[in-house]
């Protein structure tokens, strides 16, 4: 092994000063960096450099160095030969641990007193590859969904190698050692060499037929030299993930249950599915629903999230006699909707038989509780009424039996068979068995089914045992009137009825009698309320005098009865002034109140309403007839006016287009062919040849103009590279200067300066700075 000389570095050489001044000397030495290898075997110490001053002809120079390595922790790896000047590695570098140092060199006499300036050196420490790449985990976890296409990414994996990754030491490289299993091929992934991205690279991914795989990668540096390159290696496992690719089948195209009528919340069939996708996901969730045969929402069908069955459901009640059976079509679906190109499967789809189990079912009473009206006071033996109930099993032959369930009083019996209720005692309605007037009996029917069902019924409403009386109707005699005055009058009616209360009182209906014919044209009466009515006059005008106007009220008892009033109605004459006051006076008392007043008032407002309404649609036709006293074209309103003429005329189109063509005096184109000239060209560029335009007349049109100079540049094949018609950064073709590369200075070989000693006091600085002899 060869091993060529250590380099001997050498200390510059310092300005001397001499009696001219400062003497300037060439300082074009570079150290160049120390380079040692990481791991070097040895023998240690092995020399690296050596280091040596000009002045050691002279006198005794002592060498040392000083820096982390040397004199500072680590201690020593770097030592130097004080009289020889020769420095050594003492021990093997690691680069990964340190990968340079800097120390100083000093050099000093005999006395220790500095003869040179310390000078740096810089030891680098070159990389071996010595260091496998490393993964950081050794299993990594991918997945990736089934039927990918090739190309799709699966999952990252990265190893680092502690070498100089600028040199091929650190530069790692992947590949795809093995893949298990081998299904549908050998190599359904690939692995990028330098990022470490593991993609598909082949179509097939199931995974109800593989759901997973185990990949082993190997890392090598020296880019993936295998000969020279250090190599780890990690397992990848690789998990395909579900979709909904497989829609679910029932397993039978018909099913069937029975449910009894009149029961909710129970099961009454169960529908079995299979779904090969991945169990307890949205892709394999069942959801049922009906689709026909269930019109009213008898059923609903819940989904078993164990087993993925649906149960058939009765959410509400089901009825023998209205449905014996249903026929239910079912389709089943998944949560999740099935993937791109997945058709649905012929087999969601099935049918569903229900029967519906016939059950003894209770009597019942169509209307219940009955009321029943009578009047207090009935013999024993009445009967009330029919209490009969309904046997809703319409298809079994069954009998009704009645019996009393309940008779606070004993007043009442029914008949077992056909539910007739007769009194036994006769009705009181002062008994303490009555509630606000009613009267409260329970009634019990039951079939002879199996097994017997029952049924309750309660009757029956009791009334008043009292006398009733009929209703009267009050008014004041002989009410004034006034005939032929506006609004027409009116008179308050209020009725009474009996005095033992409801139900024999209000509400009263008022009516007037079709006989005589003059009552009801002449008069009518309007409801206020249950108590109250009005009485109004109909026509206009009626003579003065005393009128009689019968009325017939009606209670509202059970039976309703009616009583005929006769209201006198004294009618007065106007007063010639038609003053308003008597009459008010007048109608408050015979004691009609302020209603009267009132509706004088309100028609009062409405005939002045409408006087008003018909002046102004008269003055409005008045105006629109009158002829108008000046002359339309006179007249300004809604006249419109236009602000918008700005024109000048042909004036306006004169246009002097000279000034935006580039003037043919300038002297860099003097000589060239007339014709199109651009304007952002530059002279020392040959102008492109373009269709002669005229000069005389100039266009007319600055649109023509613009167009013809874009065509003009659009077509110039010297134009310039970029979105411009003008280029404004033109100088000039030349300078009379000339060249300023004459100018040339060089700092290269030595010059004499003691010119400088000649031009005078003003340079005498410059000459003792630069002034001198000749080099030593």
């Amino acid at each position: 092994f060869f091993q060529a000389p250590p380099t001997v570095i050498m200390f510059p050489r310092q300005r001397e000063m001499n009696s001219k001044g400062l003497r300037r000397q060439k300082r074009d030495w570079v150290i160049p960096p120390i380079n040692v290898p990481e791991n070097s075997r040895g023998p240690f110490p092995q020399m690296l450099v050596s280091i040596r001053s000009d002045q050691d002809r002279n006198i005794s120079i002592r060498y040392s160095i000083t820096g982390v390595g040397a004199d500072q922790p680590p201690n020593e790896v770097f030592s130097i030969d004080p009289v020889a000047g020769k420095m050594f590695v003492t021990k093997p570098l690691d680069r990964e641990r340190r990968s340079s140092y800097h120390l100083r060199a000093h050099a000093v006499n005999m006395n220790g007193e500095r003869v040179e300036s310390p000078i740096d050196l810089y030891i680098y420490v070159i990389d071996m590859n010595d260091n496998r790449p490393e993964f950081k985990n050794q299993v990594y976890n991918g997945s990736v969904d089934e039927g990918s296409k090739p190309g799709s990414f699966v999952m990252h994996l990265a190893a680092f190698d502690n070498d100089d990754n600028t040199t091929a030491n650190g530069m790692v490289r992947y590949r795809i050692l093995s893949q298990t299993p081998h299904s549908p091929i050998p190599n359904m992934f690939t692995i990028n060499s330098e990022t470490g991205d593991i993609v598909t690279v082949a179509a097939g991914l199931d995974r109800e037929k593989v759901s997973q795989y185990s990949i082993i990668v190997q890392a090598t540096d020296m880019e993936g030299n295998l000969n020279f390159g250090l190599s780890n290696t990690a397992t990848a496992i690789i998990s395909v993930t579900d979709i909904n690719d497989n829609p679910p089948e029932l397993t039978s195209r018909t099913f069937s249950g029975e449910v009894p009528e009149n029961r909710v919340n129970v099961a009454v069939a169960n529908l079995t599915v299979i779904d090969r996708d991945q169990p307890r996901s949205p892709n394999w969730n069942a959801v049922y629903k009906i689709i026909s045969g269930d019109p009213v929402g008898h059923f609903s069908i819940i989904t078993d999230p164990h087993t993925n069955d649906g149960m058939v459901t009765v959410v509400k009640p089901v009825d023998f006699e209205q449905n014996r059976a249903f026929m239910l079509t079912v389709v089943v679906n998944n949560q999740a909707p099935l993937a791109s190109g997945i058709q649905s499967s012929l087999q969601s789809t099935s049918g569903v038989t229900i029967s519906v189990v016939d059950v003894n079912e209770p009597p019942f009473f169509p209307s219940n509780p009955k009321n029943i009206r009578f009047e207090e006071g009935v013999p024993a033996g009445t009967s009330l009424t029919t209490f009969s109930a309904s046997d809703p099993d319409r298809f079994m032959q069954q009998t009704i039996r009645y019996s009393k369930l309940a008779d606070p009083a004993d007043w009442l019996s029914i008949n077992t068979t056909n539910g007739q209720i007769v009194t036994t005692a006769t009705l009181d309605r002062e008994s303490i068995y009555v509630k606000e007037n009613i009267y409260e009996a329970t009634f019990l029917a039951v079939d002879n089914g199996s097994p017997m069902a029952s049924g309750t019924g309660d009757p029956p409403d009791l009334p008043d045992r009292r006398e009733r009386q009929r209703p009267i109707s009050s008014a004041r005699e002989f009410p004034d009137l006034r005939a032929h005055q506006p609004p027409r009058p009116a008179i308050n009616i209020t009725a009474a009825g009996c005095r033992h209360g409801p139900p024999n009182v209000g509400p009263f209906v008022f009516e007037l009698p079709t006989f005589p014919i003059s009552v009801r044209r002449n008069w009518t009466v309007s409801r206020l309320n249950g108590d109250y009515a009005r009485l109004t006059l109909r026509i206009q005008y009626l003579e003065p005098g005393v009128y009689e106007v019968p009325l017939i009220v009606t209670d509202s008892g059970n039976p309703p009865l009616s009583n005929r009033s006769v209201i006198k109605v004294k009618v007065c004459p106007c007063d010639e002034e038609r003053e308003t006051a008597p009459w008010s006076r007048e109608v408050a008392a015979a004691g009609l109140g302020t209603g009267a007043i009132i509706w004088r008032c309100v028609w009062c407002v409405a005939g002045m309403v409408l006087l008003f309404v018909v002046w102004m649609k008269r003055r409005e036709k008045e105006r629109q007839t009158k002829q108008l006293l000046i002359d339309p074209e006179d007249d300004v309103r809604d006249n419109i006016l236009k602000y918008d003429e700005e024109g000048g005329g042909e004036e306006d189109q004169d246009y002097d287009l000279s000034q935006l063509q580039q003037p043919d005096s300038l002297e860099h184109i003097i000589n060239k062919p007339p014709g199109v000239r651009r304007v952002d060209e530059r002279p020392i560029i040959p102008e492109s040849q373009y269709p002669i335009r005229p000069v005389v007349p100039h266009p007319g049109d600055i649109g023509d103009f613009i167009n013809e100079g874009l065509r003009a540049a659009d077509n110039d094949p010297t134009a310039p590279p970029y979105d411009s018609l003008l280029v404004f950064d033109y100088e000039g073709s030349g300078s009379t200067a000339g060249s300023v590369s004459s100018l040339n200075s060089s700092s290269s070989g030595d010059q004499d300066y003691d010119y400088l000693n000649d031009w005078g006091p003003r340079f005498k600085k410059l000459a003792d700075m630069y002034g001198g002899g000749d080099e030593d």
